[in-house]
């Protein structure tokens, strides 16, 4: 039997399936291989885009047959399976992600399911025929928690454990005060000192029911039990203040973790929401989710390029460092590239759309990113095992340490207040919170300096290396361009070659004009007066100077206006690209 390999695009066929041990695919591979005349099937991971690989018998069936069976394979699961990203609002704490995991897990449908506190995003495969994310959310919401609707912030509900942990502590401190120096009754005292513990430990209390509603004993518990425990003792401002404590300490880290979120959230935010699209002859602002593959979108300098295209005519230089993280604006002209999120410069530019708003490449970007919040690293993964396991220990120590010293003579008051400081000192709340809270911070500012990791585990991994090998050259850079190197050609020196080249640059904003300026002033230069200056798109500049043009671009610059350049120009030319440098050409007229 002869066996042929055929290629097919995984996007095609299951969009979003990032590798080889998702369940998806594996349903996809089983779909497949249970098909006579097929083998086997695998991912070819190095390959961009990643293809599925099969393996079949062209005796038996055809390649246009394999490649219609993949696409029916592969649709027949996307209908069924679907994988869902779910923004979770309301946990104070690692053991709400537990509670969700645990509740949710258990429902009919739900095939799996990961919920990253730090990220405040549940991620989560589902049967259709079972369940609907619809249903998940309902779900959700009988737990307590909130699924924001996209684009809306409620400030009220994200300060609202801030919000009552504070006004839970100005009770305190009133009822502190006020029976100890301005005379207020205890009984009115102990009413404030009893509201404080109601309201700062509302949240707290709300979730710990939750949670044992779901069989699951989490930290909430302990404080709750703790805060009870010192009530039941008459100290009702111990109670009041470690409520608040706990709260307060739960709100703030919230806070922290809602900066680093906002700097992801930044990613989605880097292309517009609309575009203009010429359409049946007309200009229209349309959203990007109506704009269609091939059409023509009009790019006005200075704006936001909204999708992901080709240049079809205009010329401009365009900053892509949001969304390559290349330093220096670089410059189009038609035919090529530019992406959604880009920065245009002084150009206008029609651009053919080439993908769909959520197929572009900042849309990989943000998915990628996304995706890294939700994943658990193998360190947060053994966290949050020990705090399922230490929470029940520690309530039955506590319940030994209630019941056993009395039996050996030991006051209960002692053994009780024993019990109630064991509470407290055992919450592995800091435990639990460092490893996700970590790692969030790390992927969020990696994030707003270019950098996307792709999950803690990554993370996690760059401590133990040792050495890193970069196969470009460039790669690395200050992203500051300098003059480094002045060649002159004929009569002129090199400084004068420099102070010409400053001078018409001086009328530009481009950051490698600055950069041309600065080496000029770094050298004490005098520039001549320039009495007049063009920019020249994508090409560079020329400037009228003591009565003659002067040109500095470009290789394009000097070939649109006709110019050879001589081999003894061009080598050393050749030679400094080579080093990753950019090479600018100056000209002046005879």
């Amino acid at each position: 039997m002869t066996e042929t390999t055929i290629e097919l695009e995984i996007p095609l066929l299951l969009p979003g399936i990032q590798d080889d041990r998702d369940d998806c695919l594996k349903r996809l591979e089983a779909a497949l291989q249970d098909r006579k005349g097929i083998s086997r099937s695998h991912l070819e991971l190095e390959k961009s885009p990643v293809q599925l690989c099969l393996h079949y018998d062209p005796a038996v069936v055809s390649m246009e047959d394999v490649r219609r069976l993949a696409e029916r394979s592969g649709a027949g699961i996307i209908g069924r399976y679907h994988h869902e990203r779910v923004p979770i609002e309301g946990m104070d704490c690692s053991d709400c992600a537990v509670v969700l995991e645990h509740s949710l897990s258990r429902m009919d449908g739900v095939l799996s399911i990961s919920v990253n506190y730090a990220a405040q995003l549940m991620q989560l495969e589902l049967d259709s025929r079972q369940t609907s994310r619809r249903a998940i959310e309902k779900r959700v919401r009988q737990l307590g928690y909130r699924v924001p609707v996209e684009g809306a912030r409620n400030w009220y509900e994200d300060n609202r454990e801030l919000l009552f942990s504070l006004a839970g502590g100005l009770l305190l401190l009133a009822g502190w005060l006020g029976t100890g120096s301005f005379g207020i009754s205890s009984g009115v005292g102990t009413g404030m000192l009893l509201a404080a513990s109601a309201i700062a430990g509302y949240d707290i209390t709300r979730h710990a029911v939750h949670a044992l509603r779901e069989r699951h004993l989490d930290t909430d518990l302990l404080m709750v039990l703790a805060a009870l425990g010192a009530a039941a003792l008459g100290q009702f401002a111990e109670a009041a203040l470690l409520l608040f404590l706990f709260s307060l300490g739960h709100a703030l880290e919230e806070r922290v973790l809602d900066r680093a979120r906002d700097a992801i959230r930044a990613l989605a935010d880097l292309a517009p929401k609309t575009a203009i699209v010429r359409r049946d002859g007309a200009e229209l602002d349309l959203p990007i989710e109506e704009i269609q593959l091939e059409e023509v979108v009009l790019v006005r300098p200075g704006v936001r390029i909204p999708v992901d295209g080709e240049v079809l005519t205009g010329e401009s230089t365009v900053d892509q460092s949001p969304v390559t993280g290349e330093s220096l604006p670089v410059d189009k002209s038609p035919g090529e590239a530019v992406y959604a999120g880009s920065v245009n410069g002084e150009g206008a530019l029609e651009v053919r759309v080439s993908k769909l708003a959520r197929d572009s490449t900042l849309a990989r970007v943000v998915d990628m990113v996304e995706r890294a919040q939700a994943q658990k690293s193998p360190t947060q993964q053994g966290t949050e095992r020990f705090s399922r396991v230490f929470v029940p220990v520690v309530l039955v120590a506590d319940v030994l340490l209630i019941v056993v010293p009395p039996l050996f003579g030991v006051p209960f008051a002692d053994s009780f207040l024993r019990a109630m400081t064991l509470l407290v000192a055992a919450s592995p709340c800091a435990l639990a919170l460092g490893t996700p809270s970590a790692i969030l911070a790390g992927i969020a500012q990696a994030a707003r300096n270019g950098v996307l990791i792709k999950g803690g585990v990554h993370l996690e991994n760059l401590g133990r290396l040792r050495a890193i090998a970069f196969d470009k050259t460039g790669t690395l850079t200050r992203g500051e361009p300098q003059v480094t190197d002045v060649l002159a050609f004929g009569s002129r020196q090199e400084n004068a070659v420099l102070a010409l080249a400053a001078a018409a640059e001086s009328r530009s904003a481009h950051p490698l004009a600055q950069a041309v300026v600065r080496g000029a002033e770094a050298r004490g230069l005098q520039l001549p007066p320039v009495a007049e200056a063009e920019a020249l798109t994508g090409r560079g500049i020329k400037a009228e100077i003591e009565g003659k043009w002067v040109r500095i671009g470009n290789r394009k610059l000097f070939e649109a206006e006709g110019m050879v350049l001589a081999r003894s120009i061009l080598q050393p030319i050749e030679a400094l690209e080579e080093q990753g440098k950019t090479v600018m050409l100056v000209g002046e007229d005879r």
